[in-house]
């Protein structure tokens, strides 16, 4: 369990969250809050967060769709257990079970759902450099693979319910091919740091049984200035919303 000297107590949404996260470990940063924002959950229904570590993303969506019911399943305990704390001190229910999705537990097994959101580790086994912390690694590095992240969703999800997905672009390939029959109607959002960079983050929502056509969205872009020329924020007017003020960011019509 971490102590509160572990601990930074870090500002979501321009301070509308405040949510605790390990000093050393696994941090959330924007990424969570653009899944929240992609999910279009509407009150009275239930989402489920496969791995929520600390509960970010889904305490974004709580506090952007009051009722909606909050679901999220936890490999690491001590992460579990942040979650719970970060929405109880947030006001927002969150219902948080602590387990392996690839051995789903069994009281998640018996629910369906009708959004599931994901932000699955984003680097294969083997890539790049381990982190220190074994809370980071185990949050940053893929254990479980992302095409059992993306079934797992599937199956948990009612007929015609939406899987949201953020992922790095380089795995846009392995997201579709997972995808493949089980999944329609699905958008890819591209995300670039800065005009005429490539796209760095993918949101990809997939909606199960549906059969309309796939569509590729218009890059979502979050600095304005075409350089980092300064130690400032230059967030674009639509990531200020986005990430400042909660907005919702609706990728199906």
């Amino acid at each position: 369990m971490f102590a509160d000297s572990d601990l930074t107590r870090d500002r979501f949404l321009d301070g509308r969250l405040m949510i605790w996260q390990p000093k050393a470990g696994y941090r959330a940063a924007m990424d969570p809050v653009l899944l929240a924002a992609c999910c279009p959950a509407e009150p009275g229904q239930a989402v489920l967060e496969l791995g929520c570590g600390v509960g970010v993303a889904s305490l974004c969506l709580g506090w952007r769709v009051p009722g909606v019911q909050l679901v999220g399943l936890e490999l690491q305990p001590d992460y579990a257990a942040l979650a719970r704390r970060n929405a109880a001190e947030n006001g927002i229910a969150l219902a948080v079970h602590e387990g392996d999705l690839s051995r789903m537990p069994a009281e998640l097994r018996a629910q369906s759902f009708d959004h599931v959101i994901a932000n699955p580790p984003y680097f294969p086994p083997g890539s790049g450099t381990e982190a220190r912390d074994a809370g980071r690694e185990r949050g940053q590095r893929e254990d479980t693979p992302l095409s059992e992240w993306i079934d797992q969703g599937f199956r948990r999800l009612h007929p015609g319910g939406w899987l949201s997905v953020i992922q790095n672009a380089d795995r846009l390939p392995e997201i579709l091919s997972a995808i493949g029959s089980k999944g329609g109607a699905t958008r890819v959002l591209p995300i670039a740091g800065r005009v005429g960079r490539e796209a760095g983050r993918v949101i990809v929502q997939s909606r199960k049984g549906a059969r309309t056509p796939f569509r590729l969205l218009p890059p979502l872009v979050l600095h304005a200035a075409p350089e980092h020329a300064a130690d400032a924020e230059d967030l674009t007017e639509i990531a200020q919303n986005l990430l400042r003020r909660g907005a919702n960011l609706r990728l199906s019509s």
